[in-house]
């Protein structure tokens, strides 16, 4: 393929995939585009040169196609998973340790596995316990692969403030808040991508004889109560935040969970239990030579979609003290 050296992104049609495809891209890598839906990854094909970004159908339950994707790579980076559901398993465990096995049998030079703060067996919320066995799994088959946990990670297409700017804009009278005393650390996505860019950099030419872990969070620790009330400063909307008590929020999320798109569900709600931001025991931006953005620098710009009158009034300028 031109000479290039070969890098697997799964899951680089999502979020943070689209960010890094582009960047290894960059690097001169021929970027295989691991994904269950090619024909929505394929204008990533403009990211890189003829023939250098190639969308694989590579779900990580399936073994042949994940083998497929990996051959001859170099590099294997997992972004896979979901937050709730049967892919749990299938997908942050059973997948992640798939990508590893083969990517050690394929003699791939290079791991790095997407996890999350707040992987843990303790954890709360299966989600955490699911991303902990996940860790554990890629850990046995590739020892020297890189864990990358983020905190929540926010950007123009994200589901995070984007779902409470929707919030914003349509619940009547009240804005509800979940989890209000819950400390998270946003990172944007931007920022996720680049780091994990640096770590196949460095990966790549240090060769590690051990793996390491990565903890990734912005500049800000805010619980969610103020980033509601920043999203709300954002939006332009005035209304008063409204704490949802957690037995109430519990039945909502018993309700909520059974309808299309899972808005809200039980084990969310157990994940906003616990404090999501890092330990200080392991490296991150700092030791990667990288300052993060903060929320209030980037969000206002995309965020006021969702004021009144879609934002032509816009309310970018506002500065949250």
């Amino acid at each position: 393929m031109g000479g290039w050296r070969i890098a697997t992104v799964f899951g680089g049609s999502g979020f943070v995939g689209r960010q890094l495809v582009s960047r290894l891209a960059q690097d001169g890598y021929a970027v295989r585009v691991g994904c269950r839906r090619t024909d929505l990854a394929n204008a990533l094909r403009q990211l890189g040169d003829v023939g250098q970004v190639t969308p694989f159908f590579a779900p990580v339950e399936r073994e042949d196609d994940v083998r497929a994707a990996i051959r001859g790579a170099s590099v294997v980076v997992n972004l896979a998973a979901v937050l709730g559901g049967r892919g749990l398993k299938s997908v942050n465990v059973e997948g992640a340790e798939r990508v590893a096995r083969i990517a050690a049998e394929e003699n791939a030079e290079v791991l790095v596995q997407m996890s999350a703060l707040g992987a843990s067996d303790s954890a709360a919320s299966l989600y955490g316990r699911s991303r902990a066995a996940g860790e554990a799994a890629v850990a046995r088959h590739f020892p020297t692969a890189t864990i990358v946990r983020a905190s929540v990670i926010f950007g123009a297409e994200d589901h995070f403030l984007n779902m409470l700017g929707g919030l914003a804009r349509y619940v009547p009278f009240v804005m509800p808040v979940y989890g209000a005393g819950t400390k998270l650390q946003p990172v944007h996505v931007g920022d996720v991508a680049e780091a994990i860019r640096r770590i196949v950099a460095a990966s790549v030419a240090m060769r590690p004889d051990q793996g390491s872990l990565c903890e990734l969070g912005g500049p800000d620790v805010l619980t969610m109560r103020e980033i509601t009330e920043r999203v709300l400063a954002m939006t332009g909307r005035r209304k008063p935040v409204f704490v949802v008590p957690s037995g109430l929020a519990a039945l909502q999320a018993a309700v909520l969970e059974r309808l299309p798109g899972q808005f809200l569900t039980r084990d969310q709600l157990k994940m906003l239990s616990q404090d999501n931001v890092v330990s200080g025991q392991a490296p991150g931006f700092r030791e990667l030579g990288m300052a993060p953005v903060s929320l209030d620098l980037v969000a206002p710009a995309y965020m006021a979609r969702y004021a009144p009158g879609g934002g032509r009034d816009s309310v970018v300028d506002q500065v949250v003290a």
